[in-house]
């Protein structure tokens, strides 16, 4: 069963409780990346690890993770090609009040510098598992970017 979420807007990003950054630089220009962020949605299954299942819907997204954790997202902006940003509005995991997550885009050179914001609420012992978490959620982030470096220079 689905738990809806505080609908928050993209300002949350930098004021929520919670606030995780991290980034990595790529080979793949801007473009092709908000293009597998924004556009390719079930590619997300493809080259980040976390995602068995990406799909679009109207304004959003449907996304289970590894685990069975599953999330309805609201896209907030996509700015083509620097900001690709959403909310989750509902999701079965545990503790959250709200999440949203930004992927912000710079070019570097030939490639991108690619910086990806988690935003979140909840309750004092959530935040400190999030705070936990980091590490993991880091080599997960980086893992991610690099294969879609290496998917996006398959093609």
């Amino acid at each position: 069963m689905l738990r809806r979420l505080r609908p928050e807007g993209l300002d949350f990003v930098g004021t929520a409780p919670v606030r995780l950054v991290f980034t990595r630089g790529i080979s793949a220009p801007p473009e092709a990346v908000f293009h597998s962020l924004a556009s390719d949605v079930p590619g997300w299954a493809r080259w980040f690890p976390a995602v068995t299942r990406a799909e679009p819907v109207a304004d959003g997204r449907r996304i289970t993770l590894r685990g069975g954790v599953r999330f309805e997202e609201t896209v907030l902006t996509a700015d083509a090609p620097r900001v690709y940003a959403y909310r989750v509005d509902a999701t079965n995991a545990p503790g959250l009040r709200a999440l949203v997550e930004e992927w912000r885009l710079e070019p570097a050179g030939a490639g991108t510098r690619v910086r990806w914001t988690f935003a979140a609420d909840g309750p004092a012992p959530l935040r400190l598992l999030l705070g936990a978490a980091r590490p993991g959620l880091g080599r997960s982030f980086r893992g991610a970017v690099v294969s879609l470096d290496r998917r996006l220079a398959a093609r």
